[in-house]
Formats: C-alpha cells, sequence, structure tokens
C-alpha cells in the first residue's frame, strides 16, 4: 500500500491485531506503520490514512530532520565531522571534531552548554522590561519541550538538545520561558510579550517542531 504526501509516495506497512484503536508511527526506514484492529478493510485503513495525512506528514519530517541531525556532530546548528584519534582530547578544526572517544565530546559540550546558556539567560532577562525573577538554571535533555517554566521555585529549565542548534532558537526558547513568568499561559498577551523581544518566534518555532 502507498500514501501520497507532497508529491512523494510513501510505503504502508498494515498491521491487524486485537486492538480496540488504530495506531500510525514512522520508523527509520520512513515506512508508515499502521495497526488496526483484525476486521478493518483496505478502505477503512486509506480512509484513516487520509484523515490524518498533516499529522503523518509532521511525523516524517520530523523523522527526517532527526536522522539528518544524528549523521554527524551537530554544535550551535553547524555539523561537524567526528575523527576519533588519541592525539587530542578535544578540538575543533574546520568543520571536523577530533576527540579520543565520544565522552571526551560530552565532556567538552556539557562544559560549553552550561556556559552559553548562562551567558544568553543573563542577557536576555537584562533585555527584559517587564518585572520578573531572576530565574535558577536547569539543564536537562527533554523528549517532548524545549523548555520549562517553574514558577514555584522561580527555575527555567532548558533541554540540553538546544546545543546543537543556533543561537537563534536557544534564544527564542528562553525569551518563550522568561515570559510565561509574566503570562503563565499562551494567551494573545504571552505572545504578544515573546514577539517583542523574539519578531521572528512564528518561524523559529516551526523549525524547532
Amino acid at each position: 500500500m502507498k500514501l501520497e504526501i507532497d508529491g512523494i509516495n510513501y510505503s504502508v506497512c498494515v498491521e491487524r491485531k486485537n486492538n480496540k484503536n488504530a495506531y500510525i508511527r514512522i520508523k527509520e526506514d520512513s515506512i508508515i506503520y499502521i495497526t488496526v484492529p483484525l476486521l478493518y478493510s483496505d478502505k477503512k485503513v486509506i480512509h484513516i490514512l487520509e484523515e490524518n495525512k498533516q499529522s503523518i506528514f509532521r511525523m516524517l519530517k520530523k523523522k527526517e530532520e532527526k536522522q539528518k541531525m544524528e549523521e554527524g556532530i551537530w554544535f550551535l546548528g553547524e555539523k561537524y565531522d567526528y575523527i576519533e584519534t588519541p592525539l587530542y582530547d578535544f578540538e575543533i578544526y574546520g568543520n571536523k571534531i577530533f576527540a579520543k572517544n565520544r565522552k571526551s565530546v560530552e565532556k567538552y559540550f556539557t562544559k560549553k552548554r552550561k556556559e552559553i546558556y548562562t551567558e544568553h539567560l543573563d542577557y536576555w532577562y537584562n533585555q527584559f522590561e517587564e518585572k520578573i525573577p531572576y530565574p535558577k538554571l536547569k539543564i536537562r535533555t527533554m523528549k517532548t519541550r524545549w523548555g520549562v517554566c517553574n514558577r514555584r521555585d522561580n527555575s527555567i529549565t532548558l533541554n540540553a538538545e538546544l546545543l546543537k542548534y543556533d543561537f537563534e532558537k536557544l534564544d527564542y526558547v528562553i525569551i518563550h520561558e522568561l515570559s510565561h513568568f509574566r503570562h503563565f499561559n499562551h494567551s494573545k498577551d504571552f505572545w504578544h510579550l515573546v514577539e517583542k523581544y523574539c519578531p521572528t518566534y512564528k518561524q523559529i518555532r516551526k523549525e524547532l517542531r
């Protein structure tokens, strides 16, 4: 079975199981896998796929972007070839990263991540004309969120994966979370405040999805 999306034909693998609902997922091979109840006909399956075309397209793009990001080492929006060598603990020359092992790479990134995130958080905090608390910075890897604002302990958590992206993405997430100290929702007032400090936020949001 095939499904055409944006002029591209994608293979569809149908799995019929003793389920109550249908489930759609995308694997590394960019094949669309759909699990449906045992009695669902091919016509019913096609109907479900057509109804969910936009969601499937977003899933495919996200998978493609993830694969692209994993092809090399990404640092601040730039892709580097990784070369393992005992000659360097960690060095960057041109578009190449030389390190004795992946642990050395992560050690360097952990240090730079804290420095860069702190520097940019300080900068944007000082840009805010609105009265907000100075937040504690927390960093961790999150699967579904780029940042979290916690008003109970006045903290902001930033996704460790943001180090792979350019400063524009990091700055947007920081502005987004700082704005939540004024508007703990996603109301019009909240987005107006985000736009005040990040006029291109709509485009950046699309790129981060």
